[in-house]
């Protein structure tokens, strides 16, 4: 088992990665990091009883390891998230939040879990959503290496995918637009308990 600091420094690690692919964007160099975290698996799962722990960055990898866990684990209830820096790879991200929310799972952060970006995506995708006091979610825009999500108009197409996936999960796309104004994308944004609330990313 890593130790505090070890698990803080991987962590660091992965979300100053993220952070500079999400950077750069579809650039070439963008392009070229997307694919080395993607070349092999950034997620690591843990079955626990009924409960499903992840750790990690959600890359283009994270949903076959999802149903290959589940498949053997039927009784898996609830999803809890550690440290999950965020997804390299959002089409994954959203066809696993998707398949969580097919199944019936819950989401739940413990008192020490962080996430940021793709991460908090995912908690949303939990019928039941629990958050312990002290976890720490983050949130920032999208960009395209050139733009950012709040320079197209509310009405472009580039919009929809993370805005149908935010309304589907929440009934409401508010979230979504608090979240590409809330920070720009090589940044972080963390959220307040009020935010959270406002916005009821936790369920009673």
């Amino acid at each position: 088992m890593l130790s505090v600091e070890q698990r803080r420094n991987r962590r660091t690690l992965l979300m100053t990665s993220l952070m500079l692919v999400i950077a750069l964007g579809l650039s070439a160099c963008g392009q070229v990091g997307a694919l080395a975290m993607n070349a092999f698996e950034t997620s690591e799962f843990r079955v626990d009883g009924q409960r499903l722990y992840l750790s990690g960055t959600i890359n283009s990898k994270t949903l076959r390891q999802f149903e290959e866990i589940y498949a053997a684990n039927p009784d898996i209830t609830t999803l809890v998230e550690l440290d999950v820096p965020g997804s390299v790879d959002d089409d994954t991200m959203i066809a696993l939040g998707y398949r969580v929310r097919e199944l019936g799972l819950n989401t739940h952060l413990t008192t020490t879990s962080e996430i940021h970006s793709g991460g908090v995506d995912l908690f949303l995708a939990g019928v039941r959503r629990t958050i312990e006091p002290g976890a720490v979610l983050g949130v920032h825009s999208w960009s395209d290496g050139s733009r950012e999500a709040k320079d197209f108009p509310r009405s472009a197409a580039e919009h929809e995918m993370n805005r149908a996936y935010i309304e589907a999960m929440l009934g409401r796309d508010d979230f979504y637009w608090f979240t590409i104004y809330a920070a720009p994308a090589d940044d972080i944004h963390i959220m307040t308990s009020s935010e959270i609330a406002d916005f009821e990313l936790s369920t009673p």
